[in-house]
């Protein structure tokens, strides 16, 4: 038999569109949503796609973004963090008591807020690996002793932050949001590297099944810390944003506890698997970004904010339902795997 007539060869190489294409499912369905909802968004905004309304709408989506990076990676463990949001409220808090003064001073404090979000991390990791608790134990717990951090470093409302570099972070040059840069900056360089690094392939592999990982050789703890300490750098860049975008601090349970679910939303929504195993912080993000233009979308029509966790609950089955489809057609499980 000949090449060509070799029926194995009409296959589709692994390397092929088709096989891209169902891997990156999740992500283009968060992005088809999220292109559709902020064009409905720009067409009835009454003053148009502004360069300020789009730097407002970025630097609004950018925060969630973040932590919504930082929940993506215990996620893929197979875990839950619970603890993000509070993360995010401790860098903000702690952003404005040091982020100010000289150049020299505003880059050691950005430092100091992102050295803090990495222990916040690994403490979780630890507890969770050496502990051996469950993440949302865990991570409950680890919550409350964040928030109570942030209520000693700002008691009440206020601080100061060094204005050029808050301007810097949050304004647009040549109409390119400084957030939207920040995000591109957090993916090329730390979520890239580290999804194509030996620990980014050992958390997928521990989420997709910690018993196959383990007997493969993969280091579970090592992976699992990695994915923990991870998580409190991106939640404590958030935290740094917020405090360039509010110019003060301030620790409110509610917001810390807002970003922690929207989080979890905006990850399901980017089309990471809750089980663990598959999905992208690249997903996350734009799922973050419907669910901030679900609440701007309600205020355009003027529709009472009240019923926004309607809308984002429809907009969350809606972009489920979509990943589950091709569950619908299958009558034997091997099929998944052909």
């Amino acid at each position: 038999m000949t090449v060509a007539q070799d029926p194995a060869m009409k296959r589709p190489k692994r390397g092929s569109w088709r096989y891209w294409f169902a891997a990156q499912r999740g992500v283009l369905v968060a992005v088809a949503i999220f292109a559709v909802m902020f064009a409905v968004y720009g067409a009835a905004q009454p003053i148009g796609m502004s360069a300020d309304v789009v730097n407002t709408a970025v630097n609004k989506g950018a925060l969630l973004a973040l932590v919504a990076m930082a929940q993506t990676l215990p996620v893929l463990t197979g875990g839950l963090d619970l603890s993000v949001g509070m993360t995010f409220m401790l860098a903000n808090c702690l952003a404005s008591a040091v982020v100010s003064g000289s150049p020299g001073m505003t880059a050691l404090g950005i430092v100091i807020v992102l050295v803090a979000g990495l222990l916040c991390g690994l403490v979780n990791g630890l507890i969770v690996v050496y502990g051996r608790l469950q993440p949302l134990i865990a991570t409950l717990a680890t919550s409350a002793i964040y928030f109570g951090i942030a209520l000693a470093v700002r008691p009440t409302p206020g601080g100061d932050i060094n204005g050029a570099f808050a301007d810097w972070m949050t304004r647009s040059t040549y109409a390119v949001p400084s957030s939207a840069v920040l995000l591109l900056a957090a993916v090329v360089l730390v979520w890239l590297p580290y999804r194509n690094s030996v620990l980014g392939r050992s958390i997928y592999a521990v989420g997709s099944s910690p018993q196959a990982a383990y007997a493969s050789g993969v280091n579970i703890a090592r992976a699992k810390l990695s994915a923990y300490t991870l998580a409190g750098l991106f939640a404590a860049l958030g935290g740094l944003l917020l405090t360039c975008i509010t110019y003060s601090g301030e620790a409110r349970a509610a917001l810390g506890n807002d970003y922690t679910l929207n989080s979890i939303a905006a990850v399901v929504i980017g089309g990471t698997s809750l089980f663990g195993g598959f999905g992208s912080a690249i997903g996350s993000i734009f799922g973050a970004f419907v669910m901030r233009t679900v609440g701007d979308l309600l205020i355009v029509f003027n529709i009472n904010p009240v019923l926004q966790p309607l809308f984002v609950g429809v907009v969350l089955l809606f972009a489920v339902s979509l990943g589950s489809l091709r569950l619908l057609r299958i009558r034997n499980k091997l099929d998944l795997y052909r």
